[in-house]
């Protein structure tokens, strides 16, 4: 008989098996099984101050490797502060693993401190099961992994009575087996090989699935055989760099207009693409995806393939017969690129105060590094970021995604300086994003995490005060107390901070950020007048 551990062991072996480097958390004594063998494993244990925190840096974690994030809440309330990251998880097909405690299985119906079925509620946003079962723990550890890992990628919760993850057995782990995705239809790679050869105006819409699919490489591999100019959002960014001839961002709304072919490759055909009525009459729409339950049904579709991406853009750029005669498409879409950049100076370099919050990604430009972590959490604020500010490698951009939950951002920046401690780290807040998480600067801060935050302080919920007032000639719940000094809050957490009013001090401020090599805070005071131009709200 092998040597008789307790079932968080069945949890950290689990994880070792994985290759899982540390975990997210907040205390709680239904999981310290779980905290003592993973010390004991050598599983760092990232601690923060909300258990929303540590989901969505679980799931930033996720996002920015392209490996299994894994968050450990406690029982109850610590599963039900973990259900906006776990939703948010299943929007971004980010492989996001939940492990929970739960009340004694011995007492259960009786009372015990936080008893409440979690599976139920939770069983809709992530795949969910209870472990029984001490032997059975690292086994259950496993199979919830694998299906966070499988296509399609998603959130996996699964959770252990008290009595259950104290109690002793023989650990055992399984083999790690993620099941082999289906291979693309080679038939309808040659129908999407000819649509494109055929076509005068093609674009590509590339969206987070080809970052977490590992086709950065692939796509740039087939839109330069093929010619395709390529719009990005999400963590598609940077697959194919801003600076390449073929990207572009400011002409989307006309290519998807005019283009005879649209190819949205890793992308939801969702309120970010109009549903597909952006799309011109009579366009060929192929869709692209990493799984077939992932293709829409918003639009007839030419084509579809549900299939790893990396391999499906592999097999069209060897299909290609001939690139399409794209130079005259180029060329225009490049020359509307120019106008609107032209036109976007003005704002980027505007001397007025408040400042203009395109002024400071006007200053943020010149101080990120090519290979910099840009983080948004907000709304009209990260908007703009959204717009001005470049990426130039894969897995360089990380938002919410077609979620959109607000708080997410200290959690993603605590994954993202984990993940690469060598690179810069920026993290954008809106004042209003600010207050859902912002005790958990104070974690940057005691795990000597070197961040540096930029808050567009305007006062106002900016993205639902402007719509409101323009519907109804009023707005309400809008208002946030003005110039707050958030700055002397992170300096009272311990880290560093500055307030800046003056527009022509914003550049000083943010290298001066960026050098220090600690936490830091630069509170921006923008004008609250200034709303992101919309075209649609919702949906």
């Amino acid at each position: 008989m092998g040597e008789q551990l307790h079932g968080g062991f069945g949890v950290s072996r689990a994880l070792t098996a994985l290759g899982v480097e540390q975990i997210f958390t907040l205390s709680g004594g239904h999981i310290f099984p779980i905290f003592d063998a993973c010390h004991n494993d050598g599983i760092r244990i990232v601690d923060v101050r909300h258990e929303q925190t540590a989901g969505y840096a679980a799931e930033g974690w996720a996002r920015l490797t392209r490996k299994l994030g894994v968050a450990a809440v406690t029982a109850g309330p610590g599963v039900t502060n973990v259900m906006s990251p776990l939703a948010q998880a299943g929007f971004n097909g980010a492989p996001l693993l939940v492990l929970a405690g739960r009340a004694p299985a011995f007492r259960w119906g009786k009372g015990s401190l936080q008893e409440i079925d979690h599976v139920p509620f939770v069983d809709p946003l992530a795949r969910a099961r209870t472990i029984m079962d001490p032997a059975q723990v690292a086994a259950g550890v496993i199979d919830a992994a694998v299906d966070a890992l499988g296509a399609p990628r998603g959130p996996a919760f699964v959770d252990f009575p008290l009595d259950v993850i104290f109690s002793t057995t023989e650990v055992s782990v399984p083999d790690v087996e993620v099941p082999a995705p289906p291979r693309p239809d080679p038939r309808v790679i040659e129908e999407v090989a000819r649509l494109v050869s055929a076509a005068a105006r093609p674009v590509v819409i590339a969206g987070s699935n080809l970052w977490l699919d590992r086709a950065d490489e692939a796509l740039l591999g087939f839109v330069e055989a093929a010619e395709i100019p390529v719009f990005a959002n999400g963590q598609g960014r940077g697959c194919v760099p801003a600076d390449h001839r073929l990207a572009f961002a400011r002409s989307r709304s006309r290519a998807l207009k005019e283009a005879d072919v649209v190819i949205v490759a890793g992308a939801p055909v969702d309120f970010r693409l109009g549903f597909g009525e952006a799309f011109a009459d009579g366009a060929r729409v192929v869709h692209l995806e990493s799984h077939s339950s992932l293709l829409t049904d918003n639009v007839p579709l030419a084509a579809a393939v549900g299939a790893p991406l990396d391999v499906t853009l592999g097999a069209l750029a060897d299909a290609l017969s001939s690139p399409a005669d794209t130079k005259e498409w180029v060329e225009v879409l490049r020359s509307e690129e120019e106008v609107r950049h032209a036109a976007a100076q003005v704002e980027l370099s505007s001397p007025q105060t408040p400042i203009h919050p395109m002024r400071v990604y006007g200053e943020l430009s010149k101080v990120l590094d090519r290979d910099a972590i840009v983080i948004g959490d907000g709304g009209d604020f990260v908007s703009y970021a959204g717009r001005e500010v470049a990426s130039y490698e894969g897995g360089s951009w990380l938002d919410p995604g077609p979620y959109g939950c607000l708080g997410c951002g200290p959690g993603y920046a605590i994954a993202a300086r984990l993940a690469h401690p060598g690179r810069q780290v920026c993290l954008l807040l809106g004042d209003g994003a600010l207050g859902f998480s912002g005790m958990d600067l104070e974690t940057l801060v005691r795990l000597r995490l070197p961040v540096v935050i930029v808050v567009g302080n305007n006062g106002i919920w900016g993205l639902e005060k402007h719509p409101m007032k323009a519907l109804y000639g009023y707005d309400v719940a809008a208002d946030l107390r003005p110039g707050i000094r958030y700055d002397q809050m992170m300096i009272a957490f311990g880290g560093r901070g500055e307030l800046v009013t003056d527009p022509e001090a914003l550049g000083g401020a943010l290298r001066r950020a960026f050098d220090s090599g600690e936490p830091y805070l630069v509170n921006v005071l923008t004008d609250s007048g200034v709303a992101y131009p919309r075209s649609a709200n919702l949906a």
